[in-house]
């Protein structure tokens, strides 16, 4: 690893961008191969109930993490920001407050989703058959909840500080031990005890866990700026003002994502009204789709950290410069994925479905109509990425909503008495563009520059750190507990 952090209000903007945005889009590919060979193991040696309970409870540990991921953006963009204008102190602040609300909310969902595993799962209506495995699994997967949500802070922190490679590295780290350890635990190979499917959630939590005290022991050893001591503790003290930013503006950035979660349910629910055929093409789709869209999110990701900084720094062209950059990267990108799909398509799918059924050919023709809207969805979430940086954070909201709502299932609904199918299958690029405008038009004319995350308080107390004469003893360490 080199450097802890990046400073990314200096130099060249699109080198800068894509070194940082590089290992953002390479933990997504390697979460995504996570989940793939963990299903591998599950569903073909413990069979079809426990996949579909894996399945089951691995949807309600994403919608937990999904329901914090706009709470860390807050993080990660106010600590940014305190970056850009070398102020480590506030960034230590953020971090102090932001680390105490991720346990203390961790614990809670913890201990309130131990008791309440089997009535959430049977509220999903989970099959009776893999019920009692379902809840197995997803009993140890709350146990883990403070290890995920204190992994995923550290990351988010870490991103805003300009530095994506550590939190790559550490990622591997866990899913490596997650790989490893799921048939060992699974099976009861060796000294370790036979667990079933309890096996593959423990393997989860015994990855995190190994992954984030090694990810804490490997920034206290190398001293991070942003690592706080133990006489620096007092920052672990709730600010109302950083606590307040990080719930106002965090949970609009999170509603982003039960927006996108909700719109794709009534999509699958219209898709499968036209039978077998046409959800199972639709599914082979969607899981091109999860990597088609992986430059666009860690673009955005990248643009937001590398924004803040420069508002921080108050380099406005730097900030024009990144959503610039971003947008060509992104048609750049996913552009380089998407044609392969679309020259390749029959070889593509038929990773998923088999030769001569007619689910491939209608893949391949849905394919074709929707895949582009990926380009246009992607300008919009670069520039959400940038104008977000500012604090503005409830604009791409509503125009995500509008696209989704607005747009894209009213098209796919109401037009298909005229179009058919097609209907469903346009919707994806015309919403696409309606939102790539719309954001543009808001780039152009809003008034995000002027949004605040924080408003700076010249009152604050410094930290030990701001002390020269006080300066940090690398023995007296010791950082966030989980």
């Amino acid at each position: 690893m080199t450097k802890p952090s990046r400073d990314l209000t200096q130099g060249p903007i699109g080198r800068t961008l894509f070194v940082f945005a590089l290992p953002i889009m390479a933990g997504n590919v390697l979460q995504s191969l996570n989940g793939s060979v963990n299903a591998i193991w599950v569903g073909r040696f413990l069979g079809e109930e426990a996949l579909t309970a894996t399945a089951n409870a691995n949807n309600i540990m994403f919608f937990l993490i999904g329901a914090v991921f706009g709470v860390g953006m807050a993080a990660t963009i106010l600590v940014a920001q305190a970056i850009g204008a070398k102020n480590t102190a506030q960034a230590k602040r953020v971090i102090g407050t932001s680390a105490t609300f991720f346990f203390l909310v961790s614990l809670a969902i913890a201990f309130a989703g131990l008791p309440l595993s089997r009535h959430i799962l049977v509220w999903m209506a989970t099959p009776a058959a893999a019920l009692p495995l379902a809840e197995a699994y997803l009993r140890i997967i709350f146990m883990a909840v403070p290890f995920l949500y204190m992994f995923a802070f550290l990351s988010a922190i870490l991103r805003g500080a300009g530095d994506t490679r550590t939190p790559f590295v550490f990622l591997m780290l866990a899913v490596l031990l997650d790989i490893v350890f799921n048939p060992l635990l699974i099976f009861g190979i060796g000294p370790l005890p036979e667990m079933g499917i309890a096996g593959s959630a423990m393997s989860t939590l015994v990855a995190n866990l190994v992954s984030l005290a090694a990810m804490l022991l490997w920034l206290r050893h190398r001293r991070h700026p942003l690592w706080i001591s133990r006489h620096e503790s007092a920052v672990y003290r709730p600010d109302p003002a950083i606590l307040r930013a990080l719930v106002i503006k965090g949970v609009p950035m999170g509603l982003q994502m039960i927006v996108i979660s909700l719109a794709m349910i009534m999509m699958i629910s219209m898709v499968n009204a036209h039978g077998v055929d046409y959800a199972s093409a639709y599914g082979a789709a969607l899981q091109l789709w999860t990597y088609i869209q992986m430059p666009a999110m860690a673009i955005g990701a990248a643009c937001s950290s590398m924004a803040a900084q420069n508002v921080g720094a108050g380099r406005w062209d730097r900030v024009n410069a990144t959503a610039r950059t971003g947008t060509a990267f992104n048609f750049l990108m996913t552009g380089l994925l998407i044609a392969p799909v679309i020259l390749f398509d029959h070889t593509t799918l038929s990773l998923f479905l088999p030769d001569g059924s007619a689910a491939l050919e209608h893949g391949r023709h849905l394919n074709h109509i929707a895949v582009w809207s990926f380009l246009f969805f992607g300008v919009s979430f670069v520039i959400s990425g940038v104008v977000r940086a500012t604090g503005a954070v409830i604009p791409p909201l509503v125009i995500l909503g509008i696209a989704m709502w607005g747009i894209r299932i009213p098209f796919a609904d109401l037009l298909q008495p005229a179009l058919g199918i097609d209907a469903i299958w346009w919707s994806f690029p015309v919403s696409a563009l309606c939102s790539m405008l719309m954001s543009m038009a808001y780039y152009r004319w809003g008034n995000w520059r002027q949004a605040k995350m924080l408003e700076p308080d010249p009152d604050a107390i410094a930290v030990p750190s701001e002390v020269p004469s006080q300066a940090p003893s690398p023995v007296a360490d010791q950082g966030p507990r989980s």
